[in-house]
């Protein structure tokens, strides 16, 4: 197995496949944006500390330590450009159900999930080429794909605030239909876009089984520094339990879907990149129904001691 092995794989995955995979995920943002009322904001001017600690966990802290991580351990480059790109996106789509799950503050993950969608469309681009240009082996890639930043912003805001958009208009206007087509949107869309994920790792078997076991710990190490991350952030900020639990979720449970597209699109399905961003989107649900598991236990618990 040499560097250059990795370096150079390219996941199999049609144009239709692709074009498929942005109409799910902008269908996955929907839905979610379909449970996103104007009055969520109102935490922002009510009590913003908590959104803007979320906020800096997400979009600086997460991937400054993704930086450090990759400087100390020096994955293949396009391994580290993928975990870039994961620490680069904004949190995950099941963040607010797992938030609800673990006892955590919902109104405030529903507020985070709302304003990190809308940042990353700007954000997302910016922090995949800033802390990507920062380590050089990245920077590598970078320079040899060329990316226009103005068109990655665009397909952004076309995948994340266009949805985002919309679904909060008909949760405004149409409330009713709007909570009824959630429970649809969101049970199937995310059902249709694993099926896709697994679809990509299946059609790439032999690639993904010969290099499971490098891109497992990676994962395994980055994911769990996001979740400490997100948490040592809100407890430094003196947080309550119910806003530390939504912060630390909304840090570890990033879009890695949003990454995948992104990655199929503009670095060809690079192969580092692209296996580590689809096994962080299989990984973060398990961990963080673990944690939410967790959690949700020592409250039951701490409940029947009082």
């Amino acid at each position: 197995m040499t560097e250059t092995t990795l370096d150079s794989v390219q996941i199999n995955f049609d144009g239709e496949a692709l074009w498929l995979m942005n109409i799910v995920l902008a269908l996955v943002m929907f839905g979610i944006a379909l449970e996103i009322s104007i009055k969520d904001f109102r935490q922002l001017w009510m009590r913003p500390k908590p959104v803007f600690v979320g906020v800096a966990s997400q979009f600086f802290l997460l991937p400054l330590i993704t930086f450090v991580l990759v400087y100390i351990l020096k994955p293949y480059p396009s391994v580290a450009l993928g975990m870039f790109m994961v620490a680069a996106c904004p949190g995950g789509n099941i963040s607010n159900y797992i938030t609800h799950l673990g006892g955590g503050n919902t109104a405030l993950s529903v507020c985070l999930t709302a304003i990190a969608t809308l940042l990353a469309i700007i954000i997302t681009p910016f922090n995949l080429e800033f802390w990507g240009s920062l380590y050089g082996p990245t920077s590598n890639i970078l320079s040899s794909v060329a990316i226009e930043p103005l068109e990655m912003v665009k397909l952004v805001a076309l995948l994340l605030g266009v949805p985002l958009v919309l679904g909060m208009g008909m949760n405004h206007w149409k409330p009713v239909l709007a909570f009824r087509m959630a429970k649809f949107f969101k049970v199937f869309s995310l059902a249709f876009f694993i099926f896709l994920v697994f679809l990509a790792l299946f059609n790439n078997i032999a690639i993904f089984l010969e290099y499971v076991l490098y891109i497992f710990w990676l994962v395994l190490l980055h994911n769990l520094l996001a979740f400490l991350s997100g948490y040592g952030m809100a407890k430094a900020f003196d947080l309550d339990n119910q806003n530390t639990r939504s912060i630390t979720i909304e840090t570890g449970i990033q879009n890695s879907g949003l990454g995948l597209l992104l990655i199929f699109t503009f670095f060809d399905g690079l192969g580092g990149m692209a296996i580590l961003a689809a096994f962080w989107g299989i990984w973060h649900m398990v961990s963080g129904l673990l944690l939410a598991t967790f959690w949700n236990f020592r409250s039951v618990k701490g409940e029947r001691l009082a």
